[in-house]
């Protein structure tokens, strides 16, 4: 079977995000008010070949913490859609 995940990788709410800290404080040369918080992360949309949705969900989860996510840095959340 085909999958697609859909992975949302960000920087843990404890930590620093100077990129958003960066972008909160541009919004003021945009005119635009009441924007307190910005968290950058990455997406990473991921096709993959499974006999079922537990190798699938074994194999993102492999890639996760193996590979696309620093984990004592970074949080994930996917979602595994069959195709």
């Amino acid at each position: 079977m085909k999958f697609i995940a859909e992975i949302d990788i960000m920087p843990h709410r404890e930590l620093l995000d100077p990129q958003g800290k960066a972008v909160v404080n541009n919004m003021k040369h945009l005119h635009l008010s009441g924007i307190a918080d910005v968290r950058i992360g990455r997406h990473v949309s991921m096709t993959l070949e499974a006999a079922g949705e537990t190798e699938a969900r074994e194999k993102v989860e492999t890639a996760c913490q193996k590979l696309l996510a620093n984990l004592i840095m970074e949080t994930y959340h996917y979602v595994l859609k069959p195709v």
